[in-house]
């Protein structure tokens, strides 16, 4: 069972997978005796947006080509994988998914294996309406902004990492890697 269970994790921009968010969900994953594979991205990330797509997918490509079928669990400018996830029906968690970019929502809208969206209100990236439209899987969290931080105390903030937590060990524990008698429904909405 968890010998064949493999997760490319992909970060942001930043190169870090140690954000809350992502490594939590890492976390999870490997609970559930996945071993994970962590994407470093190679140089600096173009200052340019439209030559980050061409640069991310390439590093993303040659990280997939050495797995088997992987769960993803990408991050922000990680997200830009979605279409080879979708070309290779992998089943992922998109934290913070730049829903603005085209080449994105085209992924997301092509694919056939389940993904968890994660986003925040306030985060110019999401797009709640979209994320529902793109999947059945949602995670959205009133407010947060792209680190799915909230204004106010802090203590609130960390509460979102525990809600993002929850939803993603749901959808690994009832979509990914359920019990024969866990599986949910397609049209279920995590929240």
């Amino acid at each position: 069972m968890s010998a064949q269970r493999v997760v490319l994790v992909i970060p942001g921009s930043g190169g870090c997978w140690h954000v809350p968010q992502q490594m939590f969900a890492v976390e999870a994953a490997r609970r559930r005796g996945a071993e994970p594979h962590h994407l470093s991205w190679r140089g600096e990330v173009p200052a340019e947006p439209a030559a980050r797509g061409p640069w991310a997918v390439e590093q993303i490509a040659a990280a997939l080509g050495e797995l088997r079928t992987p769960l993803v669990i990408a991050n922000s400018l990680g997200t830009l994988a979605a279409g080879l996830a979708a070309d290779r029906e992998l089943p992922a968690v998109w934290i913070t998914p730049l829903l603005h970019r085209p080449e994105v929502v085209d992924g997301l809208r092509r694919a056939a294996a389940p993904g968890l969206l994660i986003g925040g209100t306030a985060d110019p990236s999401w797009r709640p309406d979209l994320a529902r439209e793109l999947s059945p899987y949602v995670c959205e969290v009133a407010d947060a902004d792209h680190g799915l931080r909230v204004p106010g105390p802090l203590a609130r903030s960390a509460a979102v990492l525990g809600e993002v937590a929850t939803a993603v060990e749901e959808f690994l524990d009832q979509v990914v890697w359920p019990a024969p008698s866990a599986r949910r429904p397609a049209e279920s909405v995590i929240t």
